[in-house]
């Protein structure tokens, strides 16, 4: 799994320029993935559910489009060459958002040719009825649309952290397949980061990994995942 490339040898890509579509840039993790996106060479790209978000987005760097992952989000994933789907329905509407929404971005990013899709998804995803009552459904919502996703024929890479905190990032993390969904923590800010950073290693396409707070640089964890 691990790549030599014209970046060198630690399994990064050569640096590009993309259009990256953020899913949910209004959410908690979507405002830092795009204001990490707005500071780099990338274009973020920030749906949002509608015309008041616009300009909170904006302010951090990207450029707003309106579009609701329940309808029509053709106008919102046309000419993008990746998607990060950072959405979620709070609890609300996990069937109705944190799946089929999902499986509706990625029917459109099919259509469109877009060149990679990155999930953010959860850790126990992987067996839902293992989890709390309390979560079930919307484990069972991640875990659906994680599959609709491999299933797809994009090129994917599935993230799934453990409990989001709202503590400042620090750019060090835990990686492994199979961490468990009670073994820790971890703060939105460093899973943006994580999400992000995939984008520089084509080498965690057709992965699936799950992540904490931990001692490893993010770039230095990515590169040992792909080594394994």
């Amino acid at each position: 799994m691990f790549r030599r490339n014209s970046y060198g040898v630690d399994g990064r890509n050569a640096p590009v320029t993309r259009t990256i579509l953020i899913a949910g840039a209004h959410g908690q993790v979507g405002q830092h993935i795009t204001e990490q996106l707005g500071e780099s060479e990338h274009t973020a790209r920030a749906m949002v559910r509608d015309d008041s978000q616009t300009d909170e987005v904006a302010d951090l760097g990207g450029e707003p489009v309106v579009a609701d992952l329940t309808a029509d989000v053709d106008h919102a994933v046309e000419g993008c060459d990746v998607i990060i789907f950072a959405a979620g329905s709070g609890g609300e509407d996990v069937y109705g958002v944190d799946r089929d929404g999902a499986i509706n971005l990625i029917d459109a990013a099919s259509e469109a040719g877009v060149d990679r899709f990155v999930m953010l998804s959860s850790t126990g995803a992987d067996d839902p009825e293992a989890g709390p009552d309390a979560l079930e459904d919307y484990l069972t919502a991640k875990a659906e649309a994680d599959e609709y996703l491999r299933q797809s024929g994009l090129d994917y890479t599935i993230v799934r952290p453990g409990e989001l905190t709202n503590d400042s990032g620090v750019g060090t993390i835990e990686i492994g397949e199979d961490i468990g969904l009670d073994a820790g923590d971890i703060p939105r800010e460093d899973v943006a980061r994580t999400l992000v950073a995939t984008l520089d290693y084509d080498a965690l396409i057709g992965e699936t990994f799950e992540i904490l707070s931990g001692d490893e640089p993010i770039g230095e964890a990515l590169e040992w995942f792909c080594s394994q």
